[in-house]
Parts: structure tokens; sequence; C-alpha cells
């Protein structure tokens, strides 16, 4: 199989536009300033704009490797995805403000249509996560989803999906109303297109928080479901994997799940396979999900069988990993090419 950049299936993502501003700094700085070390934690405004003052006043030898790059979970996987030649979308929301405006124009730059205009006059800032990094290769995330987390049905514009074939969801975003109507109106929109839609379940706790909108989600609405061992429990409240997949496979046609160093596990239309997963030594274990969505749906948008589909996004998240950093930094086909799969 060949193809070109920006042929085949169109993929539209949904999800938290999130910038990631990171700096290296000294384990003792991480006291001084009551972080957790190589945690996410949810910060508010106020605790967000001191660290972003602190890490900008950090003077360590390696001030200098300081950077923001785009990211948010949906978004990375999207970038994947337009790596390996398929053309996508991202509905997120960002303000008219330094970081929005970057974020917008580095999505755009790495081959992603960013769709929505940067909100002007908001009181809301843009999103992001402020990454202090240890010399040990450690990450303490601290997130402040801000604008980002009131996307709504009114950013989601009918026309974006004329043509697309695949729709991906962030489970994160379902935490608000408005994020829950938007993932209604999209659904909608990507089957009177002819699509599939689906989603991430991101996170067990915001599974637990949902659950039963959760299911009535993953049972009405979703084509494809991706989420690992917890996540599935979480979702249907059994200890038992095989359990939990029994369950999914009733509510849903292509149930994929993670097992964080083992084979993945996956089941549609009653056909059953494992993508096996080459351990290797994790550097930063950052966006392994999201590489793993996308090798996996690129996989699947491009007709290609279950197993290879998910063998794809077992190679994606082992490249993701071996790296500082939740994108790939090689030539995800050459990998592919390299096992016979494309």
């Amino acid at each position: 199989m060949t193809s070109s950049p920006n042929e085949g299936p169109y993929v539209v993502g949904i999800g938290n536009a999130v910038m990631d501003i990171i700096a290296p700094t000294e384990e003792a700085r991480l006291a001084q300033l009551g972080i957790t070390k190589g945690i996410m934690q949810l910060v508010d405004r106020g605790r967000s704009e001191y660290l972003m003052a602190a890490q900008a006043d950090d003077h360590s030898s390696r001030r200098d490797q300081a950077r923001m790059v785009a990211g948010g979970s949906v978004a990375n996987t999207l970038a994947g995805i337009g790596g390996l030649g398929l053309r996508t979308a991202f509905i997120g929301c960002v303000a008219d403000d330094e970081i929005g405006r970057l974020y917008a124009g580095q999505t755009e730059g790495a081959g992603t249509r960013f769709v929505n205009a940067p909100v002007a006059g908001s009181d809301l800032p843009s999103s992001r996560t402020i990454i202090f990094v240890t010399p040990d290769g450690e990450r303490s995330m601290n997130t402040y989803l801000g604008i980002s987390a009131e996307l709504g049905p009114d950013d989601v514009s009918s026309e974006i999906f004329d043509g697309a074939g695949w729709l991906f969801l962030e489970g994160y975003l379902f935490d608000k109303p408005k994020g829950k109507a938007a993932f209604l109106k999209s659904t909608d929109e990507i089957h009177r297109a002819g699509g599939q839609a689906g989603i991430a379940l991101s996170d067990p706790f915001c599974v637990d928080r949902h659950r039963d909108d959760f299911r009535q989600l993953v049972a009405d609405r979703m084509d494809y479901v991706i989420g690992n061992v917890h996540e599935w429990q979480a979702l249907y409240q059994v200890e038992d994997l095989e359990e939990a997949l029994r369950l999914a496979v009733a509510d849903c046609g292509t149930v994929v799940c993670t097992r964080s160093g083992e084979d993945a596990i996956l089941i549609r239309d009653g056909e059953r396979v494992t993508a096996p997963v080459h351990r290797v030594v994790p550097v930063d274990a950052t966006g392994a999900g999201d590489q793993f969505a996308a090798g996996l749906i690129f996989g699947l948008a491009s007709g290609l069988p279950l197993q290879v589909a998910g063998r794809m996004g077992c190679i994606a998240a082992a490249e993701v990993i071996g790296h500082v950093g939740p994108r790939p930094e090689t030539d995800i086909r050459a990998l592919f090419r390299a096992e016979g799969l494309v």
C-alpha cells in the first residue's frame, strides 16, 4: 500500500487544545515550588500564572532548552496520523492571546487544520501545561485547562465533516455538559457523512465521574473505543478484564484494550486478535496512548486487517516513548515498511 501526504481518508479530532510549556529544572526547584515530582495535576489560573513566572525566572544552566509545543491528547494523535499521510482537522478552543495564536499556528504548520479561530475578548486564557523536566528525564506537569474546557456544540461546524471518514474524541472533554453536547453533535455529523466515530476513554477517574453517560455514548454512538485495562474495568465496574471486554463488545463494534507492556487486545465483529508489543525501556511515557491511537486509526482508516492496525499502534507507541515529547521524531511509515505492514 502506498499513499501520498494528505490523501486517503480524512480524520477529524476533538480535544483539549493545550500548549505544553516545557523547561528543564533541578530537583531542588520542584521542592521550592511545591510540585510533586512525576505526576500531572490540574491547577487553577493563579497557580498556573505563578508557575509560568517561576519557570521564566529559572536561571539554571539549561534554561535555553525551554520551549512551547502544541499538545493535548487528541491533537497529538492527529499529528501522528497526519505524519503518516492522512488529512486531519482539529476542533479545539484557544483564546486570542499569545499562547492561543502560537498553538493555532503550530497546529497548522504541522499539517493539521485548526478549525476554529482564536476567541477574541475571552475572560479565560488559552490552556497550558507547565512541565518541569528534571535531569533524570522525569516530567512534572501542571495543567490549567482555561478556555479549552469550554468547547461546546457551537464550536462544531457541520461543513468540517464533509468528506470525513473518521472522528476521534478525547474522553477528558466529557467532564462538562457543553463537551458532552459537542460530542453528540459531532457523532451525528460523522455518521451523516458515512464515517466512523470513536473515543479514547482517557482516564478511569473521568469514567468514574460520568459512567452512565459514557456507557450510553459507547453503546449508542461509538463505532470504536480505545481504553486501557483500568478504564474498561471502571466503565463496567468489574475486576475481571474478560468480563469487561465481553460487556464492551455487546455495546460497541470495535473494542481495543491496551495493556501496559503487554500485547494489545482488539475485537471487531467476532474477530479477536492480539497485537504484539516489543518491550523497550521508556525514556518518556508521555504520548504513548496518543500515538498508539494514531497508528491504530491510520491502519483502520486504510482498510488494513485488525491485527495489522493494532501492530501499527504498538510500533508508533514504542517510538514515542523512546524520546522526550509526545509526538514522533522518526519516520513511522518507515518503521511500518520495515515490518512489511505497508
